[in-house]
This record gives C-alpha cells, sequence and structure tokens, in this order.
C-alpha cells in the first residue's frame, strides 16, 4: 500500500503540493499511463470501513452529512477545479451517473480550498460552465474530506455499499464508462 501514493502521479492523478500549471503539464504527459493500467491504483485495504463523519456542503451552501447518503451503493469522488484528471474524469462520472441512476450514487466533493466563500464561487462558476446533466457536487473548502481519507492525490474514488461500508478506492483518474468500471461496481463489501 505504501506505492500508491507514489502510483497516483502516474495514473494522472494531482497533489496540493504542486502548482496548478505544473500539475496539468504532468497530468497530460501521464494521461495514457492511466488508461493503460487502470486498476493499477485501486486499494482495498479500507474494505469493510463506514462512511466517515463528515459534513460537506452543496452548491447551495445547505449541510450534507455524507452518512444520510447510504442506502444504496455510493460512489464518493474527491476532484477539484485545478485538477486536469479530476475535470477530465467528470463526463465519464456524469454518464455513469446517468446510467445507472436507479442502483448507484455518485457524489462530487470539491477539495478547492477557501473558507472565505471563495472555494464556493469558484466551484460553482466552474460547475456550471460544464454540460454535467446528471452529477451535482459537494463542496469541501476546509479539506477535511482529504484528511478524513488520508488522500494525497486527485481524483480519489472511493466505493460503499449500501450499507456505507468501503469496497474499494481508486487513487488517479478512470474511464468510468468503461466495461471494467461495471465490474467494479458488482463487488460488495460483504
Amino acid at each position: 500500500m505504501l506505492a500508491l501514493p507514489v502510483l497516483g502521479p502516474l495514473l494522472g492523478g494531482c497533489d496540493r503540493q504542486s502548482d496548478a500549471a505544473t500539475q496539468q503539464a504532468e497530468s497530460v504527459s501521464s494521461a495514457n499511463s492511466a488508461e493503460a493500467a487502470p486498476t493499477a491504483g485501486f486499494d482495498r485495504s479500507h474494505r469493510g470501513s463506514p462512511i466517515p463523519d463528515l459534513t460537506v456542503s452543496g452548491l447551495d451552501g445547505k449541510p450534507v452529512a455524507l452518512a444520510s447518503l447510504k442506502g444504496k451503493p455510493l460512489l464518493v469522488n474527491l476532484w477539484a477545479t485545478w485538477c486536469a484528471p479530476c475535470v477530465a474524469e467528470l463526463p465519464t462520472l456524469d454518464k455513469l451517473a446517468g446510467a445507472q441512476a436507479a442502483t448507484l450514487r455518485v457524489v462530487e466533493i470539491s477539495q478547492d480550498s477557501g473558507e472565505d466563500g471563495s472555494a464556493a464561487k469558484k466551484v460553482k462558476a466552474f460547475w456550471e460552465s460544464k454540460n454535467l446533466a446528471h452529477l451535482s457536487t459537494l463542496i469541501d473548502p476546509k479539506g477535511e474530506a482529504s484528511a478524513k481519507y488520508a488522500v494525497t492525490t486527485l481524483p480519489t474514488t472511493i466505493y460503499y455499499d449500501a450499507q456505507g461500508r468501503e469496497v474499494w478506492r481508486l487513487v488517479g483518474g478512470h474511464d468510468w464508462a468503461s466495461k471494467q468500471t461495471g465490474e467494479l461496481l458488482a463487488e460488495t463489501a460483504g
């Protein structure tokens, strides 16, 4: 599992330590690596862990407790507007959310920072500029989700069963419209 933080950038991920321009350049050059080895960033070491006690907010500013979203399988995607692989996978996540709306909830949680309201404004403007018919995003300007999940690379996606138990997580970008995605979503924690 120690290799996952090292593999993340190879899979087309972003970190908080590098500036956005550097990450975007590195992400473009590593995009083919993500397509060639989409399972290299899978981590099942947290299998069975409950959804963390975390409250974020919607674009409308209303609080949303992550634990309140269990009841059907849940895919939580941590992303940021400045992360090129995050932005690149949004259309395939949107397609997945639309195709499996009856059986799967897909939740985006922005890791853009700025507790003064700047993150919310930036994310809202960004989100409104995209044509994402099935996705919505939540905002975590304090980065609490990254801390609770011990995430250092974006995007990171965590899959939960209907009882709110973690099944797996994926560090780095992924084509959520792929055949492999259906096979992975068929897994359960129990």
